[in-house]
């Protein structure tokens, strides 16, 4: 049995460009297999399609990502946990550069699933942190 990985927006927007990376393979195999343990969350959903120029393959990208395992959960309560994981790693000395990937970490600990990305701020995030 598989395993439900929340993809981040790195690796969305480096399979959408065809750079091939052991991400966008795993991403690509998931896809193939009509999975349902491809996961996503509206800060991905958000990062993703903000860069899309044109507005076809905008909307064509939107409907599949919609179509994935979206992970749901009121935003105040996203947005105040994730706040404490910042402040927390923050204590411990850690940085993290990007605050949405502290957004984007707790949803996947909400899900207890596993964060398939390209930005090393998911791996000090996971140093720390379930």
């Amino acid at each position: 049995m598989s395993e439900a990985v929340l993809y981040d927006s790195s690796v969305w927007i480096d399979f959408l460009n065809k750079r091939v990376t052991p991400q966008t393979v795993k991403l690509e195999q998931a896809i193939e297999r009509n999975s349902d343990d491809v996961l996503v969350c509206p800060p991905v959903l958000q990062e993703v399609l903000q860069g899309i120029r044109d507005d076809g393959r905008y909307e064509r990208i939107k409907r599949s990502l919609l179509a994935y395992t979206f992970l749901e959960a009121d935003p105040v309560e996203v947005a105040v946990e994730a706040a404490a994981l910042y402040r927390a790693l923050r204590k411990l000395g850690v940085t993290i550069r990007k605050a949405n990937d502290c957004l984007i970490a707790r949803y996947a600990i909400r899900a207890d699933a596993a964060v398939s990305h390209a930005d090393e701020d998911f791996d000090r995030i996971a140093m720390h942190s379930p």
